[in-house]
């Protein structure tokens, strides 16, 4: 089985076309009394900072702030007012703080110990094992953005288009292209409850296993998508695709080995690693 990590496409027509919550246990741990000594939001972040370092926590200080922040009512801890960092804060909030701090160190991430996270603008929840969009997926919406731009500049009008985003998780690319494309029609698909695809970072237990699963090289569900998409896509209609580094070559000689889908690779985009990460693909022809 070879993994084929994230992975989210957006079929985009040209202008005028028509067309549970789970619950988490936490056997482990048991409820403490408030850490004594601490009472401020400072010295709690710096404490749980501490504590996440010492137990090799990934974005350790990033995370007891949005932790502090959230049961603080702000989204992050900069957000906070001064005056509420060095403010004592009540038993219950310190109670809660340790709560929160303890799901972390059971390695959850923190989108789902707040229950929501902040995407292109757009506050969405976040329940296990729905996946977690990442921040280099608002690459993938702002390029879609550009060209439907480009494409109303073109022809004069910004139309209507018919965008199909198949395998929606918490569906943060659909939410956010039709936030800032009020005109569009969108269509979200997913193949069941469970997140469609997740990182090799938050693989144990938090998102589901197996959407990763793609087949023996990963293009299993791609070379199907692109099957179907001539029978979806009007005349240069286009297929945005966000795709594990090796795929962008494999999809080149897979769509020259397919003439009959008249379906071109136009462009390839690298992320903010610099890794082969986005491809452009148009259908034109019959």
């Amino acid at each position: 089985m070879q993994l084929w990590g994230r992975m989210l496409w957006a079929l985009l027509s040209g202008p005028g076309r028509r067309g549970s919550t789970r619950g988490w246990a936490f056997s482990s741990w048991q409820p403490q009394p408030p850490l004594a000594g601490l009472s401020s939001a400072t010295e709690l972040v710096s404490h749980w900072t501490r504590v996440f370092e010492k137990r090799g926590i990934p974005e350790a200080r990033e995370s007891s702030e949005y932790i502090v922040a959230h049961v603080l009512g702000a989204k992050t801890f900069q957000s906070l007012r001064p005056a509420l960092w060095t403010q004592p804060l009540t038993s219950q909030q310190l109670q809660c703080i340790q709560e929160l701090s303890s799901r972390r160190l059971q390695r959850m991430p923190v989108q789902y110990i707040l229950g929501e996270w902040d995407f292109q603008g757009l506050s969405l929840r976040m329940v296990p094992p729905v996946f977690i969009p990442r921040p280099e997926t608002e690459e993938l919406v702002e390029w879609v953005l550009e060209e439907v731009a480009q494409r109303s500049h073109a022809v004069g009008s910004p139309g209507s288009p018919l965008i199909l985003e198949v395998g929606c998780g918490s569906g943060a690319i659909s939410l956010s292209l039709l936030s800032q494309l009020p005109q569009s029609r969108v269509i979200a698909v997913d193949k069941g409850e469970a997140a469609i695809s997740l990182t090799h970072e938050n693989a144990q237990s938090y998102e589901d296993p197996a959407a990763l699963d793609g087949g023996e090289e990963g293009m299993d569900i791609i070379t199907h998508i692109l099957a179907l998409a001539p029978r979806l896509l009007k005349d240069s209609g286009s297929i945005f695709l966000e795709v594990d580094p090796r795929h962008p070559e494999l999809i080149s000689s897979w769509l020259q080995s397919r003439p009959d889908l008249y379906l071109n690779l136009v462009a390839v985009r690298r992320d903010f690693c610099g890794r082969p990460r986005f491809l452009h693909i148009r259908r034109s022809g019959p």
